[in-house]
């Protein structure tokens, strides 16, 4: 479902009125591709209030498709019709749109700002500039929450107790799609952790991922939005699931759900923005000086303040204090925190930019069954 979220003051709405443009050659609105829910909610508060707030007159207009990202710009660019101006993905989808000419490629040091030190954007994102099109922000994991007040006196500290109905009865989500699933399920059927992608390139190593979620197959509620977990959590519909960390920590410390989290094997990924090709001069301007504002050293520390992930600069995580509303120090909620990241797995973004389409059909296919 998309839900078009309009922000804008009652004087941006009626300055908007009477201007086709708010300023000169840049477009007076925009429409920002992202997930929903919390995360979303932490870019309309450090990105696009504080934007809407300099720039009088400019509305952003949002939709919460980014899951659905690589599918409907391919139909966008197929029809000719560019609809969005900037999207949040996944770097390997990131790199796919790039491959396909969808997502438009661009020099950091012109188009990002310095960092507050001065640092050029090229070194403060450093090695997370995955791609020539892929604008980093953020930091984040997708791990595992748990009912505190469903699994026992025992709570599940190994990713591979998702696999154990014996010990943990009863649901579970898992994303409807193969990744994470296909390499957690290869880990707890024995594959070390440096061998999973050498062996899930392989078709008899993806039968065998298949094989291992067979096992659960039918005590999965299958989740395409991140904020389905949190909210099977909180209604007790499940006893544990699979969503993103910053998900995780809205549930638990400001909802005081009895959820807990699982950090163990949490599969480390970066979410940043694209910018579609084929914009016109007007809209691509605005999105330029957009993304320009809401990527620099700040913008990206303040996001820290509502929601669990860690910005994409180095220049941003000294600048990461305490959450707007609850006052509790962010830094340990974090991903990166050396408590939460004794046992992480390394996600492979070449490989699902290669993959992805393949594997996809044959999870989707299996999924059928």
């Amino acid at each position: 479902m998309t839900l078009k979220r309009t922000l804008a003051s009652t004087m941006a709405i009626l300055v908007a009125a009477g201007m086709a443009q708010a300023d000169g050659e840049m477009a007076s609105d925009m429409t920002i591709v992202s997930w929903g829910g919390a995360y979303q909610k932490s870019q309309v508060n450090a990105y696009a209030v504080p934007y809407m707030e300099n720039n009088a007159g400019v509305t952003i207009n949002w939709d919460e498709s980014s899951n659905e990202a690589v599918a409907k710009l391919r139909a966008q660019n197929e029809a000719g019709n560019i609809t969005w101006d900037l999207v949040d993905v996944v770097a390997a989808d990131a790199i796919r749109l790039c491959d396909e000419g969808l997502a438009m490629e661009f020099e950091a040091d012109e188009l990002l700002a310095p960092g507050d030190d001065g640092t050029p954007a090229s070194e403060d994102f450093g090695d997370l500039l995955v791609s020539d099109c892929f604008i980093p922000q953020i930091v984040y994991s997708t791990t595992f929450g748990y009912r505190t007040d469903l699994v026992g006196d025992t709570p599940p500290d190994d990713i591979c107790d998702v696999f154990d109905l014996e010990a943990y009865p009863g649901k579970r989500s898992l994303e409807k799609r193969p990744i994470n699933n296909m390499e957690w399920a290869l880990l707890c059927d024995g594959v070390s952790k440096d061998e999973v992608y050498d062996v899930l390139s392989t078709p008899e190593g993806q039968d065998k991922a298949l094989a291992k979620l067979d096992t659960i197959k039918d005590s999965v509620v299958w989740w395409s939005a991140g904020a389905d977990t949190p909210q099977l959590l909180a209604d007790g519909e499940i006893v544990m699931g699979s969503t993103y960390n910053g998900r995780l920590f809205s549930v638990i410390e400001e909802q005081k759900q009895p959820v807990a989290m699982l950090w163990d094997a949490q599969v480390f990924d970066l979410d940043g923005w694209i910018i579609p090709a084929g914009l016109s001069d007007e809209r691509l301007a605005r999105v330029k000086d957009f993304v320009r504002i809401s990527t620099d050293t700040q913008r990206l520390a303040d996001q820290a303040k509502y929601i669990s992930y860690g910005p994409a600069r180095k220049s941003s995580a000294p600048l990461v204090g305490k959450h707007i509303d609850l006052g509790i120090e962010m830094a340990p909620h974090m991903p990166t925190d050396p408590n939460n990241a004794k046992n992480t797995f390394l996600y492979n973004y070449e490989f699902w930019a290669d993959y992805r389409d393949d594997i996809d059909a044959k999870f989707q296919a299996w999924l059928a069954k």
